[in-house]
Formats: C-alpha cells, structure tokens, sequence
C-alpha cells in the first residue's frame, strides 16, 4: 500500500528551484531607497551589534512587532529618526499585506515594525554602494561638486557637468555590476543574516539553530527567485526544504546550517552566471567606446524588464532632446533617469520607485510613485513628482514641485535648493 501511494504521488517539480531558468536575485529596493544618512545605524560589526539589539528589542515587541518609541530607546536615536526607520521601512517591505504598509500615516507608530522586517533593514544600512571606476584623466574633467555621498560616507560620484565633458558613463557601474556587487555582500554577510533569525533548539542553546518557514520567508526582504518574466511569490516555494508544506498543519524548522548552504549555493551560481554575462559583453563588443560615445550624443538607452524587482526601467544618457514615455512604454514597475543633460523627460505612468541621478540643466516630470523617489547628484534640475516619500541627496541649483504624504528627506551636500 505504501508503494502503490509513493506511486501515485506527483514528483517533486513544485520544488523551483529544480528549474534552471530560477535564479536567485537581490532585491534592489532595499539598497536603492532603504538607506539612511543616520550615522547610529552604520555598525562596523552588525552580527555583535544587532545581536543584544534584537534581544532588546524583542523584549520591548507586542506579536513581535516594535513600534518607534523601542526603536527609539533600543538604537538611541530620536523618536524623529525611529519614525524615520519605520517609515522608510514600510516604503521598501517585500510583503504588501504587512500591517506597516498598509497603516496610515497616524498608525505607522503603534502598528510599528515585524521585528525581523526590521533587524534586516538595520543589517543592510552597513552596505557600501559601489564605486564608480575612476577616470584615467580626472584633472580635465575637475568640478567643484558635493564629493561624499549622504548614504555611505565615501563615494565619490562624477558631477553631471564630469558626464559631459568626458563621456564618462561607461566609468558609472551598470545595473548588472550593482546586483553582482549586492549578491556579493549577501555572500560574505547571509550567515549572520540567517543566525539572526534563527532560533535554537529547546535545551540544546546556540550550537543548534533552526529556521522556521515563516522566519524564512523574511529573508525575502533580501532576495528573491525568478528569472524570463517569472518570479516565485513565496521564498518558502523555492525550497527544498518547504516548497511542499501542507499550508493547515505548521511546517517543522529546519536547520539554518543547511538553509546557509542552500543559499550560499545558489548566490555562487548566480554571480558566475553574471561574470559569464560581462566576459561575454566584453568579448564581443570591441567598439564599445565608440558606441558609448555615440549614445552620450543624443539617444535614450532604455532597458526594458519585466514587472518584477530585478531592476527598473533605464532612461540614460538622454541630451539636448524632449523624451515622452507612457506606461505602455515601460514595463516595470520602477524606473532610473540617469545621466541625462539639457532635457525634457515625461514619464506619464504610474511607478512604485523612481530615481533620478546624475542629471543637469533638465525637467523631468513623473507619474505618481506609489513607493519612493530619490534625487541624487543633481545640477540644475526642475523635478515634478507626487509621491509617498522623496529623498534628495547631493544637490545643487534645483527645484522641486512636489506632492508629497511625508516629510522630504533631504540629506548630504546641497546647495540652493527650491520647492
């Protein structure tokens, strides 16, 4: 009987993962707009930081959520700062069912955070953006420009004005370098990211940790798994470990040595996935530099993708020309205005994130982003946006006309600002 029944049973296909078209992806949205210029929450050691934290924190929590007034006496930041995190928080989650995304803005301090939502988000804030390559002639391109970036404290970013003069867009990293550079800190960090939400077994203390599925599922603030316009909804689902789970009856933990390897397997394959993708660019474009001077001219780079977290739509290196793009035009559901000069660009859809960097002397017009939008290393730019929330970094000579729920944040090294 028991033959016949394994039989009959269907093979374990709903296991993803199985599936070489699934790759395992960043989620970009955290390190695009779920970084603050709070100088408390860069820990120089985040495992032994985080650690007392969260024990701290959980004692404060109600149903394991923590509000800002624990956030504020956990972190010892201002209760403006905790309401920060929070909101912040909430505009980044992977979940849109969370009680944080969907509060009102009077809600958003006693409904507060999961507190492994949150632990998370305090995780990344060491995260180092990636550095543009530096230019092999920096004397002729020298402008006096706001060097250090709010969200890391180091990087130094060519002016618009930089981006003209010398063509040096292909000296800025691409979507593709950013993601290779994210899995990568996920690489070196996922252990400790896992032990932090890892539980140890009752009566055998921290040698013995073990994931639940729903402490899993968190991990899904960091990353998810999709490739060819398909994602999986449920991290759990691209297991081995849970991808069967009987949704009434609670799945047993299980070992978080063995989900550490799971993703650590899967990150490794993913960035030689990447590194094949560049060499096999870079081998077969022997004209590159040509082309990219071409395309600083006047032409619009856009790379259209799929509606999923992989990465917005790129409107890049626009010049001296008017753009207009409806939402028939952009499949996505973020977009990044990069690099562009002396220009006019409307992008008339609806969006969830919007970033604008590196442009100058342009006005740039966007739908309604539902999420965020973030303005940084800009010159002389006319931006028109309703938004949730908007950050602006790095600045200078600009004017904003905004309509927005929150406070703008605006951050680093600016200068002449207008709204």
């Amino acid at each position: 009987m028991t033959e016949e029944l394994i039989d009959q049973s269907p093979p374990p296909d709903p296991d993803p993962i199985q599936n070489s078209n699934l790759i395992i992806h960043p989620r970009r949205v955290p390190f695009e707009h779920g970084l603050l210029p709070i100088q408390k929450l860069v820990f120089t050691d985040p495992i032994q930081t985080l650690a007392p934290i969260k024990q701290k924190l959980a004692s404060l929590a109600t149903n394991h959520r923590v509000g800002s007034a624990a956030i504020s006496d956990a972190l010892s930041i201002s209760d403006d700062h905790a309401r920060l995190v929070l909101e912040t928080l909430s505009s980044v989650l992977h979940c849109e069912t969370d009680p944080l995304v969907l509060a009102k803005p009077e809600e958003v301090d006693s409904v507060g955070a999961d507190l492994r939502d949150l632990i998370l988000f305090l995780y990344i804030q060491s995260y180092k953006k990636l550095l543009p390559r530096t230019h092999k002639d920096s004397a002729s391109v020298a402008d006096v420009w706001p060097s250090t970036s709010a969200f890391d404290g180091y990087l130094s970013a060519l002016s618009p004005i930089q981006l003209v003069r010398s063509n040096s867009r292909r000296f800025m990293p691409s979507p593709t370098d950013e993601e290779a550079h994210q899995l990568s800190y996920l690489q070196k960090h996922i252990a400790n990211i896992i032990s932090l939400l890892a539980e140890p077994v009752e009566g055998q203390g921290d040698d013995s940790l073990v994931l639940s599925m729903e402490s899993l599922e968190h991990i899904g603030f960091l990353v998810h798994y999709g490739d060819k316009g398909f994602d999986v909804p449920s991290l759990s689902q691209a297991t081995p470990f849970f991808a069967n789970s009987d949704p009434d009856m609670p799945a047993v933990p299980v070992p978080a040595s063995q989900v550490n390897d799971w993703l650590l397997k899967d990150i490794a394959s993913a960035l030689e996935s990447i590194s094949n993708r560049i060499s096999g660019k870079e081998n077969g474009a022997s004209n590159a530099s040509d082309q990219n001077a071409a395309m600083a001219d006047s032409s619009v780079a856009l790379n259209k993708v799929s509606s999923n977290d992989r990465g917005p739509c790129i409107i890049e290196g626009v010049s001296k020309t008017s753009l207009f793009k409806q939402a028939s035009d952009l499949k996505g559901r973020s977009v990044k205005v990069a690099n562009c000069h002396d220009s006019v660009i409307y992008l008339l859809a609806p969006l969830r994130y919007a970033t604008v960097y590196g442009c100058s002397d342009s006005t740039i017009v966007l739908g309604a982003a539902g999420k965020a939008v973030k303005v940084e290393h800009c010159e002389r730019v006319h931006v028109i946006v309703a938004t949730k929330r908007i950050c602006i970094a790095n600045c200078r000579e600009c004017v904003f006309f905004l309509g927005v729920n929150q406070r703008p944040l605006i951050v680093g090294d600016n200068h002449k600002l207008q709204s």
